[in-house]
């Protein structure tokens, strides 16, 4: 039990909630809520048939941008995908997507009592292109990011052809604050620690 709770130092505060930065500093909120959440949802657009051809299309999956307990993340959304998701055959037909991420998915908007679309529980929006990553350093550090926060996908049937894959970030917004979405630069957000 004890170990487990020291997993938990650095996200929580004396009060025992989540320790979010501060607002003025976007960067660091960007990747505060990317290394906090375990999932997000991937907007594609559709290349099923019609009437959803080319249609917005939003599917759940779990993310991970560093392993569990660890202080700080890489930053990239890493994904275990099969080629028989729907959301992952929109994406071999065009792999640009977006992808959002919300502190509601933690305990810390409820704690705080923000609903999830007030500004205050913050939430990111990641645009890019979905690659696979490719066999080595870089995957085995994906699958441990994703293992250790999904252990359930170790499990998962090897007949589905599972991959390894990463949004590569072209664009970030952040809603954290009163007075509108912010943008952070790619650069400015791997720069930053959580």
């Amino acid at each position: 039990m004890w170990p487990f709770l020291l997993l938990l130092l650095p996200l929580v505060g004396v009060s025992g909630v989540v320790q979010i930065p501060p607002h003025e500093d976007v960067a660091r909120v960007a990747r505060f809520v990317a290394h906090s959440c375990d999932w997000g949802a991937l907007a594609t657009l559709s290349a099923q048939d019609p009437p959803m051809r080319g249609q917005p299309f939003s599917n759940v999956f779990s993310v991970s941008d560093g392993p569990l307990g660890s202080k700080q993340g890489s930053g990239v959304p890493y994904m275990y995908l099969t080629p028989l998701e729907v959301s992952v055959q929109d994406l071999q037909v065009n792999a640009n997507a977006s992808l959002t991420m919300s502190l509601a998915q933690t305990p810390y908007c409820k704690k705080e009592g923000y609903d999830p679309q007030n500004p205050l529980c913050a939430h990111v929006i990641f645009s890019g292109i979905v690659e696979k990553v490719p066999n080595g350093t870089e995957a085995d550090f994906a699958k441990k990011a994703l293992f250790s926060r999904h252990p359930e996908m170790a499990t998962w049937p090897s007949g589905h052809n599972w991959f390894f894959a990463k949004l590569n970030i072209t664009n970030i917004w952040v809603l954290d604050y009163f007075g509108g979405i912010k943008t952070v630069t790619p650069q400015e957000y791997f720069k930053a620690t959580p």
